[in-house]
């Protein structure tokens, strides 16, 4: 299934439709369907796919590249000479895009800069001086944030500049992940958002069809099931040390989120330890987080970004005894089912922001940052926190927002305590209020919508389409 790419695949075919040579970069995290983008647009063009090997030699990660120009020129890549080395291949490659308008993909290029350093140094020469001339449509591929953003589009890379297009691929949003699930409700939707994070590879394992519980159960919380042991897989294949990121996941899952508490937990110094949150951040497991309009600092905490990471770790290991004798049915309501709205909580506020600020028809101001915010309340001596607030161009003027994924409705005493919260994050300010919920509201709360206090939102709300529902406020 090919799903919700449409933008980036039109915008890749309309560079092919264009004479001249193309440099497209394509990057993002692992599993977010890089691959399966370049494939749907390289089908029925005539391209060299080359994909690069982890952990092997410059010499075999060769051998893997003329095996696919023998593919490309004959069909039979067993049987395809090998080159002597890349500026053979190259040439090769040269010498066909004269031919004719040809793709040339080096997926997974940090792998091969790592096996061969002086890549990049060789990619920029022939672009410089024989592929700017062709036809040639060159893509390169990476998984690795980190590298692709500073070796090969940054300032200091040697490919500074040869770039024509750049492609970041992003998770899915929530409302795209319900693509894959159109016959689910809304509530199911979320869940299934919650538990892959809109990552598509997640999404198509987990293979629900109707029955979310019986999806979990078969496919992640089985010790046979490809989800089971993705975390595990995927730490091993990226990192040298495991054990340790795995060490350093677990503390966040746990609740420990600053930097101290996190070093604390696992048993090193917060310098080393950075180092390591600071891996697991390129990668995109982790995020760092501080409150909006305050920069980085004492404040600064880090949460698993990776909804998958989190739902696997909040879950999967307190249950391992279970899940590894067979008897994870017997007790999946009472481990799983009733703490999903907790678990949830975080997830609904990501989902609510989505909306705000990509779906929300009836927003009439201007979102120029959005996330959340935590503080003291000095007059109160406590700690409060806001789910949502958006700062706009106008100072002091800003969207706070509260996100409620409970099975009751909510109240007008939600709003009083949003005014409250307000006045603590910004004295002087100007503010919108927008209130979420799963389930709905009171009677009395809708009255307030319709007086212009606040718009009010429900989950329903935010998977339909073209929503015009709410106060113009």
């Amino acid at each position: 299934m090919f799903y919700c790419r449409e933008t980036e695949l039109k915008k890749m075919n309309q560079r092919y439709e264009s004479d001249g040579f193309e440099c497209v970069i394509v990057y993002g995290r692992r599993r977010v369907g890089k691959t399966s983008l370049i494939r749907r647009f390289c089908e029925s063009k005539p391209m060299i796919y080359f994909s690069a090997l982890l952990e092997e030699t410059a010499k075999e990660n060769l051998k893997t590249l003329s095996r696919a120009i023998g593919e490309y020129k004959t069909g039979d890549a067993q049987s395809a000479p090998e080159y002597q080395s890349f500026d053979d291949a190259f040439a090769e490659i040269t010498r066909l895009a004269a031919k004719e308008k040809l793709i040339f993909v080096i997926d997974e290029y940090p792998y091969l800069a790592k096996a061969a350093p002086t890549i990049s140094s060789h990619l920029q020469h022939l672009i410089d001086h024989a592929w700017s001339e062709t036809n040639l449509y060159l893509i390169l591929c990476g998984s690795s944030m980190s590298f692709m953003e500073n070796q090969v589009l940054g300032y200091q890379s040697p490919l500074y500049g040869r770039r024509t297009a750049q492609f970041k691929i992003e998770p899915l949003t929530y409302r795209e992940t319900a693509v894959f699930n159109p016959d689910l409700t809304p509530e199911e939707n979320a869940y299934v958002y919650g538990v892959t994070g809109g990552i598509p590879h997640y999404i198509n394992k987990l293979d629900v069809r109707g029955d979310l519980n019986r999806a979990l159960l078969d496919n992640l919380f089985d010790p046979s099931a490809y989800l089971f042991e993705e975390p595990s897989n995927l730490l091993k294949q990226e990192l040298r040390e495991p054990a340790i990121y795995n060490a350093i996941i677990t503390a966040i899952a746990e609740g420990h989120t600053r930097m101290s508490e996190i070093a604390s937990k696992v048993g090193m110094e917060s310098s080393a330890c950075s180092k390591y949150i600071s891996v697991l951040l390129n990668l995109g497991i982790l995020r760092k987080v501080t409150p909006v309009t305050e920069k980085p600092g004492r404040k600064t905490v880090y949460k698993i970004s990776d909804p998958f990471f989190r739902f696997w770790y909040r879950f999967v290991p307190q249950n391992i005894t279970a899940i590894a004798s067979g008897r994870m049915d017997r007790i999946f309501d009472k481990a799983v089912t009733l703490r999903l709205s907790d678990y949830m909580g975080l997830i609904f506020e990501q989902m609510c922001r989505e909306y705000l600020l990509f779906y929300d028809n009836a927003l009439d101001v201007q979102i120029a940052d959005i996330g959340e915010w935590w503080g003291t309340d000095e007059k109160e001596k406590k700690q409060i926190q806001i789910d949502i607030v958006g700062t706009t161009p106008k100072k002091n003027e800003f969207l706070i927002g509260s996100c409620k994924f409970r099975n009751e409705k909510v109240g007008y005493d939600e709003l009083e305590l949003m005014r409250h919260y307000a006045k603590v994050f910004a004295r002087n300010g100007k503010f919108r209020y927008v209130i979420f919920s799963k389930t709905g509201f009171a009677d009395s709360f809708l009255e307030a919508e319709k007086k212009g206090e606040v718009r009010l939102i429900t989950l329903s709300d935010m998977y339909r389409e073209n929503e015009e529902k709410g106060a113009q406020l």
